[in-house]
């Protein structure tokens, strides 16, 4: 049976025993182009060998996409390209962030009161990307110096494939100018733009303890997303990331013990945590076999996860900050200037998963937003999935970190924690 006859017929993949091969059925958004990526777009599930999930495959093809030589062609050319922007076919590209700045400067680009002009870093690479993580059992085995080195390298290699573009942020507390009638503190914001804003006085004391966080923060958070969102029957957040530059103490991640760690680089490059097929099978893992879930124990059954995803169900990631933040600001695009985009795949290779996130290749119109100096109690909500497929409700936000420009020299860099839920209605 081909991969694809096995797409169609879940019920055939993966072993017969205590655990079979969940894959999700083909499926895009209405008016959106087919993604840019493996297999036409079928899940590395699809390929399940004796309960893998597809990760021989998907190291196989991350092997050969490296072989084709396109990544180095592509680095080549942006390297071996005159001083000054470089033109794409989307518009000119910067090699840093500084050159871009100063075009911007020059060119007089401005942004309504409350917003930036400042570069942002998108990928000028149309093909599926690969990234085996650090925990992967690869980098561990002494016999595959050889294959680490190969995986290091086009791990460095991603991001020579980038380039900063112009973009201008608006204020998403002003969301209402923009958008006449509507407000960004409302459930109808998120289903048009995938963008939201909420606010929380929490009751944890220490973000950096993560027994403390998933003990207190987690039930405040679900408390939020329920009253967010009406027609919600539950939520489930389980997990988060903490991320602080400037942070002094012990940063090691430990999955066992739920501890990710303290992170010290923020995400620089234009992307969404899930796409069609990753936003189905992450909520089937963590309902069916509670993988790599920090939060509330989940056991369904294969039937009443059937019964509970035949219902709409999205993820909403929410960033909160620990104090002010004045530096290296989370910044979210809303989904009606992009709806019509195909994105691009970039799987992540775990031992026992295969991870699907999005990159994007600039827009001029993509419309980009902030909170100027987000606050503590300030919860900035962003969609990574939703079930909803017809076109009527925003199915995902792209996202970044950058730069402000305008902050002064001694600006801190942003601390906050950012939390991963599942809402179900």
């Amino acid at each position: 049976m081909s991969p694809l006859d096995v797409a169609r017929d879940p019920s055939a993949a993966g072993p017969q025993g205590e655990w079979s091969a969940y894959v999700p059925s083909l499926q895009r958004t209405q008016g959106q182009p087919p993604p840019i990526a493996a297999h036409g777009g079928l899940s590395y599930m699809s390929f399940d060998r004796d309960g893998d999930a597809g990760t021989a495959e998907a190291l196989k093809d991350a092997l050969a996409e490296i072989a084709t030589g396109e990544s180095r062609r592509l680095i080549e050319w942006i390297e071996n390209a005159p001083p000054g922007p470089i033109e794409t076919r989307w518009g000119a590209g910067f090699r840093t962030s500084d050159e871009c700045l100063a075009h911007i400067r020059a060119e007089g680009i401005e942004a309504p009161e409350g917003g930036l002009a400042l570069p942002l870093p998108y990928t000028v690479h149309e093909r599926p990307t690969y990234s085996v993580v650090t925990s992967n059992a690869i980098w561990r085995d002494p016999a595959k110096a050889d294959l680490q080195e190969i995986l290091r390298k086009n791990e460095k290699d991603n991001l020579r494939r980038d380039l900063y573009f112009p973009q201008v942020l608006r204020d998403a507390r002003r969301i209402g100018e923009y958008y006449p009638g509507l407000s960004p503190e409302t459930p109808e914001s998120m289903d048009r733009l995938g963008v939201s804003l909420a606010h929380i006085e929490s009751k944890c004391s220490n973000f950096y303890d993560s027994e403390e966080v998933e003990r207190v923060f987690y039930p405040e958070i679900e408390k939020l997303l329920l009253d967010f969102f009406p027609g919600a029957t539950d939520a489930l957040v389980y997990n988060h990331d903490v991320f602080d530059k400037d942070y002094a103490g012990d940063r090691t991640e430990n999955q066992e013990k739920k501890n990710p760690g303290v992170n010290a680089r923020y995400a620089n490059i234009v992307h969404n945590d899930l796409n069609d097929n990753s936003g189905r099978v992450r909520c089937r893992e963590l309902l069916t076999r509670n993988l790599r879930n920090f939060g509330r124990e989940q056991r369904y059954t294969e039937e009443e996860a059937d019964a509970k995803m035949s219902r709409r169900f999205m993820s909403i990631n929410l960033a909160k900050p620990m104090e002010t933040v004045e530096q290296f600001p989370f910044v979210l695009c809303a989904w009606p200037s992009f709806a019509d985009q195909p994105y691009i795949t970039n799987y992540r290779i775990y031992d026992d998963r295969v991870g699907e996130t999005q990159r994007f290749t600039y827009r001029p119109n993509h419309e980009w937003y902030w909170f100027p100096r987000q606050q503590p109690t300030e919860v900035s909500m962003l969609k990574c999935y939703d079930s909803v497929t017809d076109g009527t409700i925003s199915r995902w936000s792209f996202h970044t970190a950058c730069v402000d420009p305008t902050a002064p020299a001694t600006a801190r860099c942003r601390k906050n924690i950012v939390v991963r839920s599942f809402v179900f209605f």
